[in-house]
């Protein structure tokens, strides 16, 4: 990890996966109208922006989890089950330790600059989407090279030789907006 400030660069000997879980408001019944608090949603807002644009920007992948509906809990087991979901993580994880052996590096995670470029290079399509997003959600480089990240590990769990446009597409529905930061054109 290197801590970059003004006159400074330190390196630190870590590396860390940040996992973090937060309810949608200070109530944490945003989304149920008959418990939500009566300041919804501007609580929402409020408590969501508590955490920094930074902070945010810095995080990989955003996924809201909805409140399982009862009727959920009877359905049949999802298609993909536990052990092939991990059999596809494991080959995607040996198809990266074999595209950076020799590197200093071991996952798309760690990817960065010409090495990500040469990596993730979307194809025209994925390309295109990518550039008219930046633009729209106004990406920061940070996020701009985090989507390409996620979308060539989702294109390596697709078992795909390249990153195309439905990786991006995938890759950006796991973006979030940082706070206080409107869609451009709004």
């Amino acid at each position: 990890m290197v801590i970059a400030r003004a006159n400074a660069h330190i390196s630190y000997p870590a590396r860390f996966q940040l996992i973090a879980a937060m309810n949608p408001c200070r109530c944490g019944y945003l989304e149920d109208p008959q418990l939500a608090c009566g300041k919804a949603p501007r609580c929402a807002a409020d408590y969501q922006n508590k955490i920094s644009g930074p902070m945010f920007d810095r995080i990989d992948l955003h996924v809201d989890v909805p409140a399982v509906d009862p009727l959920d809990l009877s359905a049949p087991p999802a298609k993909e089950n536990s052990a092939t979901v991990a059999a596809r993580v494991a080959q995607a994880r040996a198809v990266q330790s074999k595209r950076y052996e020799g590197e200093s590096i071991t996952c798309n995670a760690e990817a960065d600059g010409e090495i990500l470029e040469a990596v993730a290079a979307p194809d025209a399509d994925g390309r295109a989407l990518l550039t008219q997003a930046a633009e729209k959600m106004r990406l920061s480089a940070r996020g701009y090279h985090h989507i390409l990240r996620v979308a060539r590990t989702i294109a390596d769990l697709d078992a795909s030789a390249g990153v195309k446009r439905p990786h991006i597409a995938e890759a950006l529905s796991y973006r979030r907006l940082i706070p206080g930061r409107a869609l451009a054109g709004d």
